[in-house]
């Protein structure tokens, strides 16, 4: 019994390990093709005939994305950072302390604004859009990285995690902190926002991702080159006239990487961060 025991378990052990093995490259294999694909050439990339590795790497397909004056790409990468490196600590900041004060602070109409956050849900985002870009172009926010910002900054949905993250929030540690002259700033500040450290890294590492991949309103708002983001300098490869394949490649491997670095220093906030509700018993 003991040695079918023991055979079990490391089949079982040997399956979890092919699994895991066989997720890992299905994970893997779109960055194995981009980078693959980065560093060819159109004739290369064009071929009915597959290659697993380029034969002469075309690294000139890297620098070509700097050296182009129209294409702006050091630039845009620049104004990404900017803008994601705004609006993912900001709109964390912002939705902590309205979920903080939605869950604990008993003010006249707490539950109206409640209903008013949540109801922001329900509104598809292309009902909204055509109004907010007139707001934002009445206020001069056309062509400004402020413009792009402004409009991410409040985040309904991380709102409510923090409202449900703070309502399960030991409330004994408060009177503590009453006892000791603090008010409701002072509680937030000194108690609940520390101890919401997972909470703000994970939804901060996917405001940060979620920033820097938006498309259509950095394109409508971002009009000039000077504004551009890197998603829009890398539709640019792609017009009705040609492609530039081996470009468009390259251009992925560079604006996805500080996406990849952001989530393998994340990923274990993000993890924790939406996993749980709640503090640890």
């Amino acid at each position: 019994m003991t040695t079918l025991r023991t055979v079990f378990r490391a089949s079982r052990r040997s399956g979890r390990g092919l699994l895991a093995g066989l997720l890992t490259v299905l994970f893997l294999t779109p960055f194995y093709l981009m980078l693959r694909n980065a560093l060819m050439d159109t004739k290369g990339l064009t071929t009915p005939h597959w290659t697993w590795w380029p034969t002469s790497m075309h690294w000139e397909n890297f620098t070509a994305l700097f050296s182009d004056p129209t294409l702006h790409m050091g630039q845009a990468l620049g104004n990404s950072l900017v803008i994601a490196g705004i609006t993912a600590p900001v709109s964390t900041l912002l939705a902590s302390a309205a979920g903080y004060a939605l869950a604990r602070i008993p003010v006249p109409g707490r539950g109206v604004v409640l209903a008013l956050v949540v109801a922001t849900l329900m509104i598809p985002g292309s009902v909204t859009f055509v109004p907010t870009f007139v707001v934002v172009g009445a206020l001069g926010g056309i062509n400004t990285l402020w413009g792009i910002i402004a409009p991410g900054l409040f985040n309904p949905f991380a709102v409510l995690l923090f409202r449900n993250f703070y309502l399960q929030f030991p409330s004994e540690i408060e009177e503590a902190g009453r006892l000791d002259g603090l008010g409701w700033l002072g509680l937030y500040r000194r108690i609940a926002l520390p101890s919401s450290g997972a909470m703000l890294a994970s939804l901060g590492a996917l405001a940060f991702i979620d920033s820097w991949n938006a498309f259509l309103w950095p394109l409508v708002v971002g009009q000039d080159p000077s504004a551009w983001t890197a998603q829009i300098a890398l539709s640019t490869f792609l017009t009705s006239q040609t492609i530039n394949l081996p470009g468009l490649f390259a251009g992925a491997v560079v604006t996805i990487t500080p996406l990849v670095v952001m989530f393998l220093v994340a990923q274990r906030y993000i993890v924790e961060g939406i996993a749980t509700s709640g503090l640890k018993g």
